[in-house]
């Protein structure tokens, strides 16, 4: 059993900052490519920001200089930091992994977590 739990989310003003972070547990290997997606309400999820087991990464632009996606091998565990924080980043969070496919930020993880909120007021 495969499980993604988010945590790290939260209010904040505009220009700080959030470290967001994904448990991952019941692989016996590390995934191949892991990721994390947002949604606004109303929208589709949106691709933020991926990376895979040589830890070559993606961003989508509009979070480029600003957002950091890491993995810890070691503890299982993927994070994003989140800097210089904008109103236009509220959104659900959702962490994904997929254990044999470099999917970059296309949406067709196999796992996904349950998402953790981000609200950045002006």
């Amino acid at each position: 059993q495969v499980q993604l739990v988010e945590s790290g989310g939260g209010s904040v003003q505009s220009g700080g900052s959030l470290r967001l972070s994904c448990a991952i547990s019941g692989y016996t290997y590390r995934p191949e490519a892991m990721a994390w997606f947002r949604q606004f309400p109303g929208k589709a999820r949106e691709g933020v920001a991926a990376i895979n087991s040589e830890n070559t990464v993606r961003y989508v632009d509009s979070v480029k200089g600003r957002f950091t996606i890491s993995q810890d091998n070691a503890k299982n565990t993927l994070y994003l930091q989140m800097n210089s924080l904008k109103p236009e980043d509220t959104a659900m969070y959702y962490c994904a992994a997929d254990p044999r496919r470099w999917l970059l930020l296309r949406g067709e993880y196999t796992h996904w977590g349950q998402g953790t909120q981000v609200t950045v007021s002006s």
